[in-house]
């Protein structure tokens, strides 16, 4: 799979200097041309007695122009980035800012995001990032915002036989060509060790012909698969996850947890997901 066209989404109202930084480079390893893009959300006004709409209404419109003008200037200074007729894009958009992504997104071969933790994240600045996954049809990859550099060389695929997984390892390959270690792990249960052998090993033997080497092996589960899979990756030091997301419902796995809910939620490491 060709990897041409990475698109990095710019925080608006805020430095996105390490990020820039850290996909500028990635970009430059990978022989792609690295596109920014930003958007915002007016603020959602109910209106009460005695409340001035429309000074709050400008007020807010004009912080919104002077934050996406601040993410394109901050882009434009960066070395290295795009400068042809695809390399910038914002908007405002009374759409949700996952939705906005999404649709953009069809210029672009990957998707670069920030990650952050819910708590702080503002719903008229930052996407919802596992609505973005759902919807976008690209593969994400989310990136510690302080991270200078994207140190790829242990990658662990978090193999599941399913659609996600295999579009994620598929989509993952560019980046599996940097990394100087690859490991492929299954979580099974005891009695369907076997199988998933079988399984992992198949995918070792496909990333053999691109000229991946990896090693697989099979973790029994032990119940929480998520915990168990965040324990190998400190295991064998990861810098990248590479996973299917939302195999369950989306609204299953942030009702009871699992194991995409996890990636997203653990901000120490660099997570490629793909649905």
């Amino acid at each position: 799979m060709n990897c041409d066209t990475f698109l990095l989404h710019l925080r608006p109202g805020r430095s996105n200097a390490a990020l820039l930084q850290a996909a500028a480079d990635l970009a430059a390893r990978c022989g792609a041309r690295l596109a920014g893009i930003t958007a915002c959300q007016p603020m959602q006004i109910v209106y009460s007695e005695g409340c001035f709409i429309g000074d709050l209404i400008e007020q807010d419109l004009v912080a919104i122009g002077r934050d996406i003008a601040q993410a394109e200037a901050e882009f434009r200074a960066t070395p290295g980035v795009e400068a042809g007729p695809l390399a910038w894009r914002s908007g405002n958009t009374q759409l949700g800012l996952a939705n906005y992504l999404a649709t953009q997104a069809r210029s672009a071969d990957l998707l670069i995001v920030g990650g952050r933790r819910p708590s702080s994240a503002d719903a008229t600045r930052d996407p919802d990032i596992g609505a973005l996954i759902m919807q976008v049809g690209r593969p994400v990859l989310v990136v510690p915002e302080e991270a200078p550099t994207l140190d790829l060389g242990r990658i662990l695929v978090a193999w599941k036989d399913t659609r996600e997984a295999r579009r994620a390892t598929l989509d993952a390959l560019p980046l599996l060509k940097l990394a100087a270690h690859v490991a492929i792990v299954e979580i099974a249960g005891r009695h369907h060790a076997q199988e998933a052998h079988e399984r992992v090993s198949d995918v070792a033997r496909w990333l053999h012909t691109h000229g991946i080497e990896a090693e697989a092996s099979v973790r029994q589960s032990q119940g929480e698969d998520a915990s168990l899979l965040d324990a190998v990756a400190q295991d064998m030091a990861a810098d990248l996850v590479v996973a299917g997301a939302y195999g369950h419902s989306r609204l299953r796995e942030w009702a009871l947890g699992g194991v995409t809910r996890d990636l997203l939620l653990r901000l120490d490491r660099c997570v490629l997901l793909s649905h």
